[in-house]
């Protein structure tokens, strides 16, 4: 995974970053508040983030707010680290919006399980977030056939947006996924072949 760690103290920075290295996620960090909000406020922001309470200009509290404001589908996975361990800040993290919480001085293996559990909850959210847009998509493709559509009454041809008279499966084609196979409803087949159908050489009985 691409993580981000929002950490202003150097050791901890460079200790996280190792720790993480070593289990194949690719890693970039950011000593403030504000460098760590404009990572994660880009298209390509990473998945999840490793941010600090307490940081310079705007705190880790502020970053996970904003981030958790943001309107996407996609959403950064927050652990918030710090040195504050009483319930009510804990609860106050996760209002904010972060998923997860770890107190300083942490535990290497335990870091390393809480971003497994992250990994595991982004691909889930991915999964999802993938259903979502291919429902949508398929909601989108039923809306166009909804509504009047102006048919003529002798030909069945259909008027579109623009004006112009197609055949019904030209519209409908243009208008879904739909394939059409041709052939000759049992009611036509009496009008064009009353003595009888054609055999396979085309020609009709007597």
């Amino acid at each position: 995974m691409r993580i981000l760690i929002a950490e202003d103290d150097v050791t901890s920075c460079i200790v996280l970053t190792e720790l993480l290295k070593k289990q194949g996620h690719d890693v970039i960090a950011a000593t403030c508040g504000e460098e760590a909000w404009e990572l994660l406020r880009q298209p390509e922001a990473p998945v999840l983030a490793i941010i600090d309470w307490n940081m310079p200009d705007t705190d880790g509290l502020e970053v996970v707010r904003r981030v958790h404001a943001l309107k996407t589908n996609r959403p950064t996975y927050i652990i918030m680290l710090t040195i504050r361990g009483e319930k009510a800040d804990i609860i106050t993290g996760l209002e904010a919006g972060a998923n997860d919480y770890l107190s300083k001085p942490f535990d290497p293996g335990e870091l390393c399980a809480r971003v497994e559990v992250g990994r595991r909850m982004i691909e889930l959210q991915e999964a999802l977030a993938s259903k979502v847009e291919e429902l949508s998509r398929a909601l989108d493709q039923i809306k166009t056939l909804r509504g009047i559509v102006p048919i003529c009454a002798k030909c069945k041809n259909i008027r579109d947006d623009q004006g112009y008279w197609n055949q019904v499966e030209v519209y409908v084609r243009a208008h879904s996924e739909a394939e059409f196979s041709h052939c000759i409803c049992p009611e036509c087949m009496r009008k064009l072949y009353p003595e009888g159908e054609p055999d396979d050489s085309g020609s009709v009985p007597q």
